[in-house]
C-alpha cells in the first residue's frame, strides 16, 4: 500500500484559507511560499484541498506525465464552454481534438491573420482621445474580440454584431461563476446560472446560423477562417466534428482567445509607462523596423504580470510519485505560475521588470509558463503572441505613449483573469508620419 505524502500547509479554517487566496492572490501566494517553501497544501473554493507546486523539477514532472497519470481537473472551464471543449475532454479524446484544432494557429497560417490584426488595431486606435488619460483595457478587448471573430468566422455581418454584444456578457457572468461556488438553482430564473444559460442559448442560435451559411457556401474550400477549416477537418477515422463540438470549441476560442490577450496588452501599457527608458528604446526599434526588444518586452510582461496565475491537474493513477511527494488518486495539484515566475534561480532579480533578460533568449518551456504547459498548454499561444506583437508595434508606430510617475496599478482578480485595477490607463498623442522602413519579420511564434 502506497503511503501518501503531501506538503505542509496552513491549519486555519478552510473558509479563511480560501478567502485569503481569492482576495490576496499574489500576496497570498508569496506569503505561503515564504512560510512553506516551493510546495504547500491549501484549501481553495470549488477545488478542495490543493497541493500547490513551484519547484521547477516537480512542475516539469507533472507537465510531462501521461494523461493516464495526471490530466485536467474535474472542476474546469468546460462546465461553461461545453462538453466538446478542450477543457472538458480527457486523455485520448483530448489528444484527438487538439490534433484537429492545432493547424489554424501555427506556422504559415498565422500570416493570414496578421493584416486583420493591424486593421482592427488601426480602427480602434483612431477612437483614442489625445492628451488626456483614459483606460485602455476595454479598447484592447474590442481589438482582440474583433480579431478573433474575423479569424474564426471570416467576413462580418449581422451575427458579428450580435456576438460582439453577447460575448462580453457571457464572459463576465462565466468568470464570476468560475470564482464563486454559486448553487445552480440560486435565485431561480433570475439567478446568474439562469443568465448564463440564456446567453449560451443565444450563442448556440447565432453559431447555428453561421454554420448553416458556411455549409451552404460553394466556396467553403477556398476560405481560410477557422469555422471553414473545422467543417472540413476530419479525424483519423474520417469522421467530421459534430455541430455541438464545433459550437463548444468556437466558444472556447472566442472567449479564451480575446480576454487574456487584451489584458496582457493593458498590462504592457501599464508597465511601459513606468519604464520610460524601455519605452524610448522600443519606439526607436519600431522606427528602425526591428522587433527583438518588443518580443522580449511581451515575454517579460507576461512573466511579471501573468493574466492567469495558476494551472491545475488531477492525479488519475492510483498514486503519483512527484519529487518529494506521493500524491493519491483524485488529488488536485496546482502549478503556481506566479511563484514560478518569481524564482530567483530561473529569473535573477525576478521582481524587476527587465525585458533585456529575454533579448535573443528563448524562455524555458517549464519555467516561463503564462500559457500553461504540457499537453494542456494553450493551443492559441502562437496566435496570441503574434497578435500582441502587431498591436504593440502599431501603437508605438502611430502614437506617442506618455510616461508616468504614478504608482503601479494594483492587480484585480476577475474570477479567471488578473487585470490592472485601473484598466491600464494611458495618455497618448499622434505621432507625425515617418518614411517607411524595410519590412520586418512579424511575431516570434511560441510553439504550442
Amino acid at each position: 500500500m502506497t503511503t501518501v505524502k503531501l506538503p505542509d500547509g496552513p491549519t486555519t479554517p478552510d473558509l479563511l484559507q480560501g478567502l485569503e487566496v481569492m482576495v490576496g492572490r499574489t500576496h497570498a501566494w508569496r506569503r505561503l511560499y515564504d512560510r512553506y517553501g516551493s510546495a504547500f497544501t491549501v484549501y481553495l473554493p470549488r477545488f478542495g484541498r490543493m497541493v500547490v507546486l513551484s519547484d521547477p523539477a516537480e512542475v516539469k514532472a507533472l507537465f510531462t506525465a501521461s494523461s493516464d497519470v495526471a490530466d485536467n481537473v474535474d472542476v474546469n472551464l468546460g462546465q461553461f464552454l461545453g462538453p466538446g471543449s478542450l477543457f472538458s475532454l480527457q486523455g485520448a479524446e483530448h489528444r484527438k481534438q487538439r490534433k484537429l484544432l492545432t493547424p489554424p494557429f501555427h506556422g504559415r497560417r498565422l500570416a493570414v491573420y496578421e493584416t486583420l490584426v493591424e486593421e482592427e488595431t488601426i480602427r480602434e486606435l483612431a477612437t483614442w482621445p489625445q492628451g488626456r488619460e483614459f483606460a485602455t483595457m476595454d479598447s484592447m478587448m474590442r481589438i482582440t474580440l474583433n480579431v478573433i471573430l474575423r479569424a474564426v468566422f471570416g467576413a462580418e455581418g449581422r451575427e458579428f454584431d450580435e456576438l460582439r454584444e453577447l460575448l462580453p456578457k457571457l464572459v463576465l457572468v462565466g468568470s464570476a461563476l468560475a470564482a464563486v461556488p454559486v448553487p445552480r438553482k440560486f435565485l431561480g430564473r433570475f439567478g446568474p446560472w439562469a443568465r448564463f444559460a440564456a446567453h449560451r442559448r443565444h450563442y448556440d442560435e447565432i453559431v447555428g446560423r453561421l454554420i448553416d451559411r458556411a455549409v451552404a457556401d460553394e466556396r467553403l474550400a477556398d476560405r481560410d477562417d477557422v469555422l471553414a477549416m473545422m467543417l472540413q477537418a476530419r479525424y483519423d477515422d474520417g469522421t467530421a466534428m459534430t455541430r455541438s463540438e464545433i459550437a463548444d470549441e468556437l466558444l472556447t476560442l472566442l472567449t479564451a482567445g480575446h480576454e487574456t490577450t487584451a489584458t496582457t496588452l493593458s498590462w504592457t501599457i501599464e508597465r511601459l509607462r513606468r519604464h520610460p527608458e524601455v519605452l524610448r528604446r522600443l519606439v526607436a526599434e519600431v522606427d528602425a523596423g526591428g522587433s527583438a526588444l518588443r518580443e522580449a518586452t511581451l515575454l517579460e510582461v507576461q512573466r511579471v504580470r501573468p493574466v492567469v496565475d495558476a494551472t491545475a491537474r488531477q492525479i488519475r493513477a492510483e498514486s503519483m510519485e512527484l519529487g518529494r511527494w506521493t500524491l493519491p488518486k483524485g488529488q488536485n495539484v496546482l502549478v503556481s505560475i506566479r511563484l514560478m515566475h518569481d524564482n530567483e534561480e530561473l529569473f535573477p532579480n525576478a521582481r524587476t521588470f527587465d525585458p533585456d533578460r529575454f533579448v535573443g533568449v528563448r524562455p524555458g518551456t517549464f519555467s516561463w509558463i503564462p500559457f500553461g504547459g504540457g499537453a494542456r498548454r494553450c493551443i492559441g499561444a502562437a496566435f496570441a503572441t503574434m497578435e500582441m506583437n502587431i498591436v504593440l508595434r502599431t501603437l508605438l508606430r502611430d502614437f506617442t505613449l506618455e510616461p508616468t510617475t504614478a504608482a503601479d496599478e494594483r492587480t484585480h482578480f476577475r474570477g479567471v483573469a488578473l487585470v490592472p485595477a485601473k484598466k491600464g490607463r494611458a495618455v497618448v498623442r499622434h505621432r507625425p508620419p515617418r518614411p517607411p522602413v524595410a519590412a520586418e519579420t512579424h511575431a516570434a511564434q511560441v510553439t504550442a
